[in-house]
């Protein structure tokens, strides 16, 4: 894999995460930058837990609003759907 030097700022708790984790892991701390990059490319798509929340809530809201009805009723008023349809 080519590589390319780049250059980034970065506070001194982030380098200091990196610094951690590059001697906790024993890899260089390029290969750690590398490896946070692609979780993180790999999640973009996801939906984060919040806005999980937030759709899981709606849906519930939603459930609640969905009309509870025998299917002998539900039939009966496809069934007068389909006539009047049917007779213009």
């Amino acid at each position: 894999m080519a590589t390319q030097k780049v250059t980034f700022t970065l506070d001194e708790a982030t380098v200091r995460l990196i610094e951690e984790a590059a001697e906790i892991q024993h890899k260089p701390k390029s290969q750690v930058i590398r490896d946070a990059v692609k979780d993180y490319h790999a999640r973009l798509e996801r939906v984060s837990e919040s806005e999980r929340r937030r759709l899981l809530h709606i849906f519930d809201t939603m459930l609640l609003l969905i009309p509870s009805r025998p299917q002998a009723e539900v039939d009966q008023e496809l069934a007068e759907i389909r006539r009047a349809r049917r007779s213009g």
